[in-house]
């Protein structure tokens, strides 16, 4: 256990950040399965907009790391091409 006030308070801080990062990268992660999931590329085109900008905001926030969003949208981008 920790023995100083702000050791406390750091894992006070850590315990609430990491609460928070997880609700945000388990929300894009959901968009990303349900996008993948679309059948039709209408659809999928008009819900690709709002997956994407949940990327970027996780990538801003350091949720994930910047290269890993490029993947991330590259990947979508080329999954959404190649419905019919």
């Amino acid at each position: 256990m920790a023995n100083h006030i702000s050791a406390l308070k750091r894992i006070r801080q850590s315990n609430k950040r990491r609460i928070h990062n997880r609700y945000y990268a388990k929300t894009m992660r959901n968009a990303i399965r349900d996008i993948r999931n679309i059948t039709t590329k209408k659809e999928a085109e008009k819900k690709l907009p709002e997956v994407m900008s949940l990327i970027d905001k996780n990538a801003k926030r350091f949720i994930i790391h910047k290269n890993k969003a490029a993947n991330l949208k590259a990947k979508l981008a080329k999954h959404i091409n190649s419905l019919s």
